[in-house]
């Protein structure tokens, strides 16, 4: 079995879901994706940059790939989630080697 490819310091999750991101954009489900490009202000000093930013032909997604959750990084995504109602944000995570998916 082929290694999974790492580009742009991401981690094997990251790279996993940046694959499935890659034949929904040949497929034209999705129109493009970025990783780690955008940087949502939340409160004073206080960021949140999605893993993905991903553009759909009818709207914005910020997903965020974990393999486990931290406190923190799940209020920032309802957080973020609150303050930008125009887009929509989704967590991605494998458990048990399934793909569950969850939105905020």
């Amino acid at each position: 079995m082929k290694p999974i490819e790492r580009p742009n310091g991401m981690n094997k999750s990251e790279a996993s879901w940046a694959k499935q991101l890659e034949l929904e954009k040949r497929a034209g489900i999705v129109k493009d994706y970025l990783f780690e490009a955008v940087k949502l202000r939340l409160a004073d000093k206080t960021f949140y940059t999605p893993d993905f930013f991903v553009v759909y032909p009818d709207r914005f997604e910020c997903h965020e790939v974990k393999g486990f959750w931290r406190d923190d990084a799940r209020v920032k995504i309802k957080v973020a989630a609150s303050q930008y109602p125009w887009m929509r944000f989704k967590a991605v995570q494998w458990k048990g080697g399934k793909l569950v998916t969850e939105e905020f």
